[in-house]
């Protein structure tokens, strides 16, 4: 079943396409699908090749890449991008139309995998902001735009990213129980620099605030001292602990 395509609506009706996905098999037992997105003019291969080599035989990583398109930013020059941004903060325009078009695209990368798989989100960047508004899409139950969101999270992770639709989030999730109670079980894990020079720590710092004062209680922020904006072993080595632990993982090959 398809719950948006490779390409789909933009503002004034033109149409997105998006580019290459890359895969990376598990090479151990299958317990666990995770789309991971890459950042602002980036694309799927660079994040594939990072997380092969990671110690999580049992993930399957799925690393799409966005669709080229101008981006305001930039004044308008064109580049791979999950929606448009000016402002890489909470209080940054929320180009909606955008998130919700990237948020489809992943869930329909998540719709087929096995039914005793868990699925997960992560990202990098614009990546992280896209997966913390499909976390926020996931817990309400549909996305922006009134549509049911169709797969069951069971983690989610934001590498020096920030949240979007930060405003609307607390009364969006205070309107329903469910929506409630699927965002208190929902593990979520942040991971900013406090160097940060592009998503300030700020900027990280209050999308945890807001994320758990909306419901997300289940939430860890994890801080690197002299970090700015990329990742080093040391975070991807805490990503691997944290998701061994909350997904259940072996740790064999076998």
């Amino acid at each position: 079943m398809s719950y948006g395509s490779s390409s789909s609506g933009a503002r004034g009706g033109r149409r997105v396409e998006y580019g290459r996905t890359y895969v990376v098999r598990p090479k151990g037992r299958h317990q666990a699908t995770i789309v991971w997105l890459h950042g602002l003019g980036d694309n799927g291969a660079s994040w594939s090749q990072l997380l092969d080599s990671l110690p999580l035989p049992n993930i399957k990583w799925i690393c799409p890449t966005a669709p080229t398109r101008p981006v305001a930013a930039f004044g308008g020059f064109p580049c791979t991008a999950w929606f448009d941004v000016e402002d890489t903060s909470v209080d940054g325009r929320d180009d909606i139309e955008g998130l919700d078009a990237s948020a489809a695209h992943v869930a329909n990368l998540l719709s087929s995998e096995p039914s005793d798989v868990r699925l997960g989100i992560g990202g990098f960047s614009m990546g992280a902001a896209t997966a913390l508004h499909s976390a926020a899409c996931y817990a309400h139950g549909r996305f922006t735009n009134g549509i049911a969101y169709p797969i069951t999270l069971s983690a989610a992770i934001g590498l020096s990213g920030w949240l979007p639709c930060s405003r609307t989030l607390k009364s969006k999730m205070e309107t329903s129980q469910t929506a409630l109670r699927r965002a208190g079980a929902l593990p979520i894990l942040l991971s900013h620099g406090r160097a940060d020079e592009v998503v300030t720590y700020r900027n990280g710092e209050r999308s945890a605030e807001i994320l758990r004062s909306s419901g997300f209680q289940f939430l860890h922020l994890k801080t690197y001292n002299g970090l700015g904006h990329y990742t080093i072993p040391e975070e991807m080595d805490d990503v691997c602990k944290w998701l061994s632990a909350r997904l259940g993982l072996d740790r064999s090959r076998g």
